[in-house]
Order: structure tokens, then sequence, then C-alpha cells
């Protein structure tokens, strides 16, 4: 383990008096002046040159183990294949896919007709991000009469994307939209204009807006803006028939919907249903009717269908559930397809409209991730479909409903080869404190022994109702092989187990998020997996907030902990509703401005707020300048004042990415050689 005492003096940020009350609570935040009062600029001199020294520190200490960082680099890239191409998808009169070039970090888009002939690259990301330290491709959106490509581009992680229209017959871009665009535009019917959304000086998607091809984009139709609450982001998207275009607000909790039809989008929208607090749905449409899926009835959600043309009025299709956790619904020509969960488990489902027959796509492993993949077309003959274990590379299988057929597309290619009989996975249920029994997936050696002198990694996030899915991943292999078990612990916060798992983890009950983790670490330990302080841990974003709290509470479990763009200054930003997400996640934290409550309670757990003069594992923090959801500034002081406040002399390293946001550097082989870098740091911290 790389002790501070051997490597030169870490940087010190000085603290400088600040303070605010609030609800007559006063709080100290010497470290606040690292926020550019600038922002989103920053160009103040001591905020960068602090960043600059914790970067110049991150070199220094990670230098000496450059060669294991570059073996773990290789390894991992030995794992990706080159020259990979996505299984080719119809869509009209084309079939359409995008493959990777040895050595090339992007991919290409080609096409080919369906009716025979040539390929056509019509996209080269490569090209596109040739001499730009920072590229990311965030929507692709061919016209329905397949002549012109929409596209949205970000190339500096602020996640303010351009949008691009190129004409495919030329291969030359005609014009630029907008350059504040987000989300996925639609096309109209007639392939001639453009739906899409724009985000604002907040960074808050505000309004949805038409354009006409050829026109001025100065000249867009804003066809809908959100006015009433600032809390809510707006979304577009087009019903699986193509006949509606369908035009979302809403937060983290609740949300409404209004359609309009595809051919006319400057027509007036007709609203669903008006928002309600903690009511959700989501619609398509098939057959002359509107499908929702809702959770106006029950927690796990409900399908219920309505008449477009009085579409507030909603008829029960499927009743909710309490084991079955409705998830998605798309409406097909033949078939309802229906993504739902299952004591954790994935299920994907096909109900006959007629019939109301139901059909379950049938999987054989006790653990696995599937989901509906790409099925663009309204009446396909087959259905696309994702899956994967934590044992099983990546699958892409097409579903025949004809006969009840799996038909096998591709197998991730593993070019330096996978021995998937070396590797057990497993599924263990531990016991919270307050009795819960929270799901654990984990992947190892099958040879490696439970008796205590084993290697730990345990993955979490916990948040949003996102539950982290017990997928393939080769990169994990690298530490797999190792001897580390990798866990994934698929705590309160998630979905995992139904949206009241979700629900369990959030506002007044965020603290059994933290304490889930913190439960299922002390419970593989008492599993034997390994023992206090070989434990490795990482998070992100809001996962990194889970980092923070749990070396609070607990931080003799661990020996390393890596927290990936770090939500840890919860209760400063929650307080700002200036910031791009603030006011759409008070939902999800609680309003600490209104309610004096929720101020104490996010005091209570932000990680930032309550550090102590105590010894804390060794830790990595990353962060990005460009960031809009994790500003740059919470894992800047949440370091420096861990370093002023520690009592041991472990490793605290701090990574700004001064190029990039929040899913950090782009490329895919970029990108790996921070995941490189990141188990690097885990490895020489706990040991081979």
């Amino acid at each position: 383990m790389t002790k501070t005492s051997a490597l030169p003096a870490p940087p010190r940020a000085e603290q400088r008096p600040s303070s605010f009350e609030r609800h007559g609570i006063r709080v100290e935040d010497p470290y606040a002046w690292l926020r550019d009062k600038g922002y989103p600029t920053v160009d103040d001199k001591d905020v960068l040159d602090y960043l600059k020294s914790e970067n110049a520190y991150f070199e220094t200490a990670m230098k000496p183990h450059a060669a294991l960082t570059e073996t773990i680099f290789q390894e991992m890239k030995g794992r990706v294949k080159e020259d990979d191409a996505s299984v080719p998808l119809k869509d009209g009169d084309w079939l359409y896919w995008s493959a990777f070039k040895p050595g090339t970090q992007y991919r290409d888009w080609y096409r080919r007709p369906v009716a025979g002939g040539g390929e056509t690259l019509i996209y080269s990301e490569n090209t596109e991000a040739a001499g730009k330290e920072y590229y990311r491709l965030g929507a692709f959106a061919v016209s329905p009469d397949g002549k012109r490509l929409a596209r949205l581009v970000d190339d500096d992680g602020s996640e303010r994307f351009k949008l691009v229209v190129r004409d495919l017959a030329t291969g030359k871009d005609m014009e630029t939209v907008t350059k504040v665009g987000i989300g996925n535009p639609v096309w109209t019917k007639d392939s001639k204009g453009l739906v899409f959304t724009e985000v604002n000086d907040q960074w808050r998607s505000y309004r949805a807006r038409y354009h006409r091809i050829g026109n001025e984009p100065a000249k867009a139709v804003t066809i809908f803006e959100e006015k009433d609450d600032i809390a809510f982001s707006v979304g577009v998207d087009r019903t699986t028939d193509n006949s509606l275009i369908v035009i979302s607000t809403g937060n983290n909790s609740s949300n409404e919907v209004r359609i309009v039809a595809a051919d006319h989008p400057t027509a007036p929208l007709k609203l669903i249903r008006a928002r309600k607090p903690d009511i959700q749905y989501e619609v398509d449409a098939a057959h002359g009717k509107l499908w929702l899926l809702t959770n106006d009835k029950h927690v796990n959600f409900r399908i219920a269908s309505a008449d477009p043309a009085k579409p507030g009025r909603w008829h029960d299709v499927v009743a909710g559930s309490d084991r079955v956790y409705l998830r998605g619904i798309t409406a097909h020509r033949d078939h309802l397809l229906i993504t739902s969960r299952v004591d954790g488990l994935d299920q994907l489902v096909l109900r006959d409209y007629a019939s109301g027959t139901e059909e379950r796509v049938p999987f054989t492993e006790a653990s696995y991730n599937a989901g509906f993949s790409g099925n663009p077309e309204y009446a396909p003959a087959s259905y696309r479909i994702a899956y994967s274990s934590m044992v099983t590379p990546g699958t892409v299988f097409d579903y025949h409903p004809a006969d009840d057929r799996l038909e096998t597309r591709k197998v991730q290619e593993i070019p330096s080869g996978y021995d998937p009989t070396k590797y057990v996975t497993e599924r263990l249920m531990i016991s919270a404190r307050d009795g819960a029994k929270v799901p654990v997936s984990v992947v190892r050696l099958k040879d490696m022994k439970k008796d205590g002198s084993g290697k730990l990694f345990v993955y979490g996030y916990g948040a949003y109702g996102y539950a982290i899915p017990p997928s393939f991943s080769t990169s994990r292999l690298s530490l797999v092989d190792r001897g580390f078990a990798f866990a994934i612990a698929h705590i309160r916060g998630g979905d995992d187990l139904g949206y009241q798992w979700f629900l369990d983890g959030k506002l007044k009950k965020r603290t059994n998020t933290f304490n889930d983790f913190v439960d299922v670490t002390k419970g593989l330990i008492a599993e034997g997996y390994a023992k206090p302080g070989r434990v490795a841990a990482q998070g992100g974003s809001a996962g990194g907030e889970l980092m923070g709290a749990v070396v609070n509470q607990a931080p003799e479990l661990f020996g390393a902990v890596v927290a990936d763009v770090p939500f840890v200054d919860v209760l400063n930003t929650m307080l700002d509703d200036t910031l791009p997400l603030t006011p759409g996640e008070w939902t999800e934290w609680g309003n600490p401005i209104k309610d004096p409550e929720a101020f104490k309670l996010l005091r209570s757990y932000s990680p930032y707020d309550n550090l102590e003069a105590k010894p804390y594992p060794a830790m990595l923090i990353n962060g990005g300048l460009n960031d809009p959801r994790v500003t740059y500034w919470e894992p800047a002081k949440w370091a420096a004042r861990l370093r002023a406040t520690k009592t041991d002399d472990n490793l605290l390293l701090l990574k700004i990415n001064m190029g990039a946001g929040h899913g950090g550097k782009s490329g895919r082989w970029t990108a790996l050689h921070e995941v490189a870098e990141a188990y690097t740091f885990v490895v020489t911290q706990i040991g081979e």
C-alpha cells in the first residue's frame, strides 16, 4: 500500500473563512472559493492552480505504477475486438450498423439497401473527432425517407449538443439547427422537419421546437415550453407506429404528456393527463389506441389503453402487481412488448392485443440482464434482444415469435480468450440492519477460497430507481483474475426489487442506501470473501455520494475507494437553485431551502459536511471540469477538506479532467485507460 510519506507533500488548498446560516443553523464552508464565481467559465487563477497541482500530484503518485497500468490496459484492450461491428438493423428500406476499425477510438456508421447493393459510409465519428480533446455523439436519427441524417454532437463534455443535419446523398452537412440541443431529435412524418429540445443557461431542457428543413434555424417554432415548474425537463419522442409526436415534461417523480400528429407538429398539442405529484406515465400508440404505462393505481405500475380522442380516460389492460414490476412498453403491430422484473430478474414478454395472451422470452441462467434493443420498425418479423450475465459475454438475439425461437446474431468476441468455466457467479441475499434482504451479484474465480484470505471489490449506485444490472464486463476480469471477488450491491434507491425498493432509498429514507452498502460489505466479509481492509469499493455520481457516506460511516472496512464524479457537496448543491439540476432533484433528496427537516437530514449525511478527524481508506477521486451534472468543485472541495481533516497517511488522489464532463474522457481506448488507472490504484492499495 502506497503511503503519502513516500511521496512529495500533497497539495493543500487554502481555507478561506466562509459560512452561511439557514433555518437557524450556521454552516462553515472554508473551501467555497473553489467554485469559480464566473462558472460555467472557469478561469480563476487560484482555482485552476489548485486543480493543476492536484493533477500533478496524481501523476507523481501513479508514475511508479505506470507499468502495471499499462499491463492492465493491455489486458483490457486485448479483450476488445478492434474491428468490432454491430448487427445490422433493418429500418425501412435500409440496413444500418456501426463498426470500429483497428486502432480507432470511435465508431463509423454504415448502411446498405435491403434490396441489395453495396454499403455506404454515412457518418464517421473518427473524422468528426479528429483533433478534438473530447467528442461524443449524443443522437443519430435518419429521416423516414432515408435522405437526411440529424445528429447531436458534444465536443467539450458540457452536454450542450450541436444539432446538425446532413444530406446523405452528398455526404455534406446542410445546416446547424441549434448549438444547445439535448435528448433525441424526432423527424416529422414527411421527413421535412425536426422536433427537438433545447437547454437553457441552467442546463435544463426547457422547450421543444420545430424546425423546417431549409428555413433559418432562428425561425424555429417553439411548440412547447415548460414555464410552470423549474424542476421539470422537456423531452420529445415518436410513437412506434409513427403516427404521433410525443412531448413530455416532468421530473424524477411526476410528469405529463402531450401528443400531436407526426405530420402536423405545429397543430395544437393534446394533453393526455395533467401532472400530479408522484404520478408518472408514458405512452405509445398502435391500432388506433394509446397504450400507457403508469403508477397511478399501483406502485409497480399498470398498463392501460385509451382512445386518442379521449386520452385521459384509461382502461386497465394489465393490472399492477406486488410481485411483477412493470418497467416499459413498446407497441408494435403484432405485439405489445412488455419489459418487467420479477424477484429482481428481467422478464421480456410479448402480449397479443386481441386475446391478451402473453409469451415470455425464455432465458435459462439464474441471474442475467436482458432487454429489447433496437426495434425501430412498427411491424418487424422478429424482435432484437440484448443479453448477458456476469459470466456470459454480451449476446444479441433475434426472437422469432412465430416459432418461439431465439436466433443468436452475435456473441461478444474476446480476442485474447475467455474461459467461462474458470468463473462462477453467485446471487446472495444479505440482511440489512433493519431486516431488509438486499440482493448481491458476485463473480469470482471458481477456485477462490472463501476463508477470508481473498480480496473483495464492491460496486454500488443506489439512486433514481436505476438498477445496476448483473451484466458482463471484460474490464472487471482484470480484477477477478487477480483474486478479487467482484460484487454488485443491489441496494435500495435502485429499483432492483420493484419501484418501492427505489422509494425506500430516497428522501427521508435516503440513509437506507448507505446502510445497505455497509451491511452488504459486512455480510460478504462474514461469508469469507475478504477481511476488513482488504475490500475496495467504487461508485460514480450518486454512487460517488454513496462512497462518501460509507467511508464516513465505516472507513475501517475499506482499503481503497474510487469515487467517480462524486455528488458529495449535497447540502450546498441542493440549496442552490441556480445550478442545472438542483430544482429537478428536490423530489429525490428533498428541498432544504424551504423545508427545515430536509435541511437537517441532508446536513446529517452530506459527505463533505460530515468529515471527521479519523483514519480514512486510500481514495481516488475523479471529476470533470465541464461536468454540468456534478460540478467540478464538489470533488475538489471534498478532497481539500479530506486532506485537512483525516488523521492517516493513506493515499488520497484527486484527478480533474480539464477537457471532459460527467462521463470522463471520450474515445474507447482513452476511456479504457482511465479504468486501468482506477484498477491500478485499487490493486496497489489492496495488494496483489
